[in-house]
């Protein structure tokens, strides 16, 4: 089995708890993204098969569909080792280089939140990337050199939220790009499935199936809910979660059917309530909830937009007439200008 080095001066993670680590070892253990797998398994086939690193690999998608756990996964199935760091870590070139000089050949080197790292630590991985290089300039002014240092061939996995941040020459340096997108049902109803195994839990299959439906496509959400799930099962229903335990459950934390939160329908129903469906703009919604501007931005919308329960028009923000059906509300009669279409 591939082991994890550990680098002086660099802080250890947190030891894995084995009851509540439910990440996959093993691409073969995965569930979902198929395509992804099968794109990766013959890029893995081909490399052992050549006696060569993996080409570096960029993982971009929204947050818990399982770029960190492909960054896992590959150092077990190419049998080398592998270094985490973070992007917002690496704020300067000294950063970085404890991790590339201790780079063993083959192995692999993990940065999460890669768009974060700064344009001078950046400029450091482009050398290091193409050539196996480093370039450290010792002494300043006049007598000032540089020291050209080898790597050993490595792998370079970058995983990010917001690819749209990355530098083109940054990005165009990974030779595999890999998008993740959102879960389906039955992926996600076997996801809530393994893992009640894991957690050794008795989970009904329509229970687990309720869990899918409400997890947003997520399966990190998905496990925190099964979490939710165990614990309201040992306190109140001998451990054993039927799907009338979830919907019980699921009702105490707030989420409903389609996977709103608290926040989210006090959003459309500030929205349909004080701006008659909008259009409004984020700030008078903002200060009417009594909330930051980014709090609705960056954690509340998006999955409002992607539910096509709002909209975003030059004019403010509107909900649609699916939100109106999903809160039980009778939409406004249109005006003729302010409601547009949305409700026709």
């Amino acid at each position: 089995m591939p082991r994890e080095t550990v680098l002086e001066g660099v802080p250890e993670p947190p030891p894995e708890d084995d009851d509540r680590d439910l990440r996959p070892q093993t691409m073969r253990d995965m569930v979902g993204q198929r395509e992804v797998r099968e794109r990766l398994g013959i890029a893995v086939d081909a490399a052992q098969k050549r006696g060569e690193p993996l080409g570096h690999i960029l993982f971009d998608g929204p947050p818990g569909l399982g770029k960190t756990t492909f960054a896992h996964c590959l150092p077990t199935e190419m049998g080398t080792t592998k270094q985490m760091a973070n992007g917002a870590g690496l704020t300067a070139p000294k950063d970085l280089l404890p991790y590339l000089t201790n780079l063993s050949e083959g192995s692999i080197l993990f940065i999460d939140e890669v768009h974060r790292i700064p344009r001078a630590v950046e400029e450091y991985l482009y050398t290091a990337m193409e050539d196996f290089r480093i370039d450290i300039v010792l002494g300043d002014g006049v007598n000032a050199r540089t020291l050209n240092m080898p790597l050993k061939r490595f792998t370079l996995i970058g995983a990010t939220t917001r690819a749209g941040m990355l530098s083109a020459p940054l990005r165009d340096r990974f030779q595999i790009r890999e998008h993740l997108g959102f879960y389906d049902v039955a992926d996600l109803t076997e996801i809530a499935r393994r893992n009640a195994k894991k957690l050794k839990v008795r989970l009904d299959d329509d229970a687990a199936e309720m869990i899918a439906r409400r997890c947003r496509g997520t399966p990190r959400v998905a496990n925190n809910l099964l979490r939710w799930l165990r614990d309201y099962a040992d306190s109140r229903a001998n451990g054993h979660i039927t799907v009338e335990v979830a919907d019980a459950a699921l009702k105490m934390a707030g989420v409903d059917d389609l996977g709103l939160g608290s926040h989210e329908r006090q959003y459309l129903e500030t929205l349909m309530r004080v701006f008659s469906g909008g259009p409004a703009g984020i700030e008078a919604i903002a200060h009417t909830m009594n909330v930051a501007v980014d709090t609705l931005t960056d954690d509340v919308e998006p999955f409002l937009l992607r539910s096509e329960l709002l909209v975003r028009t030059p004019r403010g923000r509107m909900a649609t007439a699916k939100a109106y059906h999903h809160l039980k509300k009778t939409p406004p009669k249109s005006d003729g200008g302010n409601q547009s279409n949305l409700f026709d």
